[in-house]
């Protein structure tokens, strides 16, 4: 994985590849997370595949890419026709496809990562304004212009995502793909993170139309469930 899903943090993926190589492995990398928030060369990587999807970019659900060296012996899963060199059977999406190659140039340069950066720092300061004891976790690491998982001391991160939906803001306790999980994240376990500080942490992310007032109202809607919920919790 390229860029964790979870708390952003960016891989040293060429580095993992040259590890790999050495023992005579193939490198499968992620990048779904990274296209279009940060610089993406497949070549610079050195990883065998790689993948990437249209969904993560605004672009059209079903549409998405692997990449992977010429010399690559791959069976195909659907036996049938003869499409993408016989690895794939079965007619393509072209319309969904178009579209999804169209975005890829449009992002390329990660336009928006910059002020989606800015969305995110303002976002972290006003929190720790508020609530100094809480974690942004993997704060000094490189990560995702886009994403921030953070804590809140004391209040469970289901009890949170209960709290921001009813004030018309979604956000997960971990990945999208496991939103509706109550355990602590994994990925924060993996880290070191004590389970009782984990299963405060919830994952913000940011969009390409993201603008500072909808920062300040999440900020304001973060502060007054953390005053709500931990006095309710002390109670």
């Amino acid at each position: 994985m390229l860029a964790n899903n979870e708390t952003g943090v960016i891989q040293p993926i060429a580095q993992i590849a040259d590890i790999v190589h050495k023992h005579g492995g193939l490198l499968h990398c992620d990048a779904v997370q990274a296209l279009g928030k940060i610089p993406l060369d497949w070549g610079l990587l050195r990883t065998d595949m790689l993948t990437v999807s249209g969904h993560k970019m605004g672009g059209p659900l079903g549409a998405a890419a692997l990449l992977m060296r010429n010399d690559l012996p791959i069976r195909s899963l659907i036996s049938g026709g003869g499409q993408e060199l016989g690895r794939r059977a079965g007619t393509e999406n072209l319309t969904a496809i178009t579209g999804f190659a169209v975005l890829v140039s449009e992002v390329a340069g990660c336009p928006e990562a910059a002020l989606m950066a800015r969305l995110r720092d303002e976002l972290e300061s006003r929190i720790k304004s508020f609530a100094p004891q809480s974690t942004i976790f993997a704060e000094k690491a490189e990560r995702l212009s886009n994403t921030s998982q953070v804590s809140m001391p004391g209040v469970r991160n289901e009890t949170q995502l209960m709290h921001f939906d009813l004030a018309g803001f979604a956000v997960s306790a971990g990945s999208a793909c496991s939103s509706g999980r109550i355990e602590p994240s994994h990925v924060l376990l993996a880290m070191g993170v004590a389970p009782q500080v984990a299963e405060t942490a919830i994952r913000v992310s940011i969009g390409w139309g993201t603008s500072l007032t909808e920062i300040e109202a999440f900020a304001a809607a973060w502060q007054a469930a953390c005053g709500k919920l931990g006095r309710a919790r002390a109670a």
